[in-house]
Order: structure tokens, then sequence, then C-alpha cells
């Protein structure tokens, strides 16, 4: 399959942003990979994707550094994909899509995984912008200031 074309490469980094993690089986094999998934079987395994499609957003997140490979860490022949630091800088990002979900596409009481600390137990608070004095940002107070 061969990569498409960047949709925009001029200055905006969310286009920038969603030509590298955009597309949804870039974005689950992340989420996979934070939730400990690295050999190719268990990705495969875990989303239904077709073999040719998750070799090909594979290959894609290691070109863009999200992801590299390394031998297995129980010395079989198998390779595994691990978060590089560009990869796991995308942590808020996945809690963000997660948190956005969990508002707006579950029924009141409808049962969804939940993210916690892992030390403490509780929920991961809602993320949400701040403005320099620590206030919540809303988007209207915010503005791009694009290029001219």
């Amino acid at each position: 399959m061969s990569r498409r074309k960047p949709a925009n490469d001029g200055p905006c980094p969310v286009a920038r942003s969603v030509d590298v993690i955009g597309d949804r089986w870039s974005l689950l094999i992340v989420r996979d990979a934070f939730d400990g998934t690295n050999r190719f079987g268990d990705f495969q395994r875990n989303l239904g994707v077709a073999r040719n499609i998750l070799s090909d957003r594979l290959r894609q997140l290691v070109e863009a550094g999200i992801l590299e490979t390394r031998p297995a860490s129980d010395g079989t022949a198998y390779k595994e994909y691990v978060l590089t630091e560009r990869g796991e800088s995308l942590f808020p990002v996945v809690v963000a899509l997660r948190q956005w979900g969990e508002r707006h596409l579950f029924a009141r009481g409808e049962r969804h995984s939940r993210l916690v600390d892992r030390k403490t137990g509780e929920p991961i608070p809602f993320m949400a912008p701040k403005a320099g004095n620590g206030d919540a940002l809303m988007p209207g107070e915010a503005e791009v200031r694009k290029l001219t």
C-alpha cells in the first residue's frame, strides 16, 4: 500500500499531526502499545486488522519515530514494537480522546473501560487546557496566530 500524499505540509501543526497519527489504525496501535501490546500477532488479535494494513501502519509509525523495533524481550526470534519518547509523548492525546469519548459516546450508566492511576487506583482527572495563571482555558479564549 503506498503512503498517501500529506493533506497539508504547510505551517499547521494539527494537519501535520493528523498526517502522521490521524488514521484509525495508527491511533489504536498506539493505544494498544500504551496498554503493553508489543508484538505483531498481539496487535492483530486485539485490533482484528488485516495483516497488510497492520504491517503498513507499524512501518509508518516506526518511520515517524513513534515506535521502534527491538529484539523480543523473551529471547525468541520475534521483534517487538516499543513506544519511543516521541510515541510516549502522545499519551495526553490518547487520554484526551478517551475522556472525550467517555463524556460524549456512552449513555449514562453504560459500562466502559476506565483509565486509572496505577499507584492509587483512582480515575485520571479530566484534562483541559489551562491559561498561564492555571485557570481553565475555553475555546473562545484562545486563537491560532497564522503565518502571513
